[in-house]
């Protein structure tokens, strides 16, 4: 069984918002971890990414940084995820 995509994101991320209406479209449940509210999440994210930019979305071991659709699209479709 596939793990949830987790979405690091930040409210203040425009992006992060648009990421997470993207997956509730689609009806893909993911996993939120908020940047801002545990700094332990920012650390994973930069560690996952090697970059500073949010989101960074993880679907099972593929990482996204920023709402690519494009990479979104082909990723859940690879992982059966849609």
């Amino acid at each position: 069984m596939n793990t949830k995509p987790i979405i690091y994101s930040a409210n203040w991320c425009a992006f992060c918002h648009a990421a997470k209406q993207y997956f509730d479209k689609l009806k893909v449940p993911y996993e939120v971890r908020d940047i801002e509210i545990d700094h332990e999440y920012a650390t994973e994210a930069v560690e996952k990414s090697g970059q500073m930019g949010i989101p960074v979305i993880d679907i099972d071991g593929t990482i996204i940084v920023g709402f690519d659709r494009p990479k979104i699209d082909a990723s859940l479709k690879a992982k059966n995820l849609v």
